[in-house]
């Protein structure tokens, strides 16, 4: 894969989101399992199986959870937008655009660790 030139104010989006992504998933990863109060639930044992799927009643997501998400979720899409439509992808076409977005999803992975 060709190396790209990617001005740092594209880099520095990409790297903000993907800080508010993961701390979006972190996040999420601590909420109930339904935005709104709901009984929970304890299905019968499926053929052939010993699994027995259930969920303990969801208790909502608190007001604060609610505005904690939805703050996240703005973020996100800002910085996706300004990602997306940033003029440096109007330098490149065909392959070489398509390339270039895969290859600044990933500029941080092969990084090694900061001195």
């Amino acid at each position: 894969m060709p190396a790209f030139d990617f001005p740092q104010d594209l880099l520095d989006a990409q790297t903000a989101l993907d800080e508010v992504q993961a701390e979006h998933d972190e996040f999420a990863q601590l909420l109930p399992w339904s935005a709104e109060p709901m009984a929970g639930w304890k299905s019968d044992k499926q053929l052939h199986s010993d699994y027995l799927s259930e969920k303990e009643d969801s208790p909502g997501y608190t007001p604060e959870q609610a505005e904690r998400l939805a703050g996240y979720r703005a973020r996100i899409l800002e910085l996706t937008t300004l990602v997306i439509t940033h003029p440096y992808w109007a330098t490149l076409s065909g392959p070489d655009r398509v390339q270039a977005r895969t290859a600044l999803k990933h500029v941080h992975d092969a990084a090694g660790p900061e001195t």
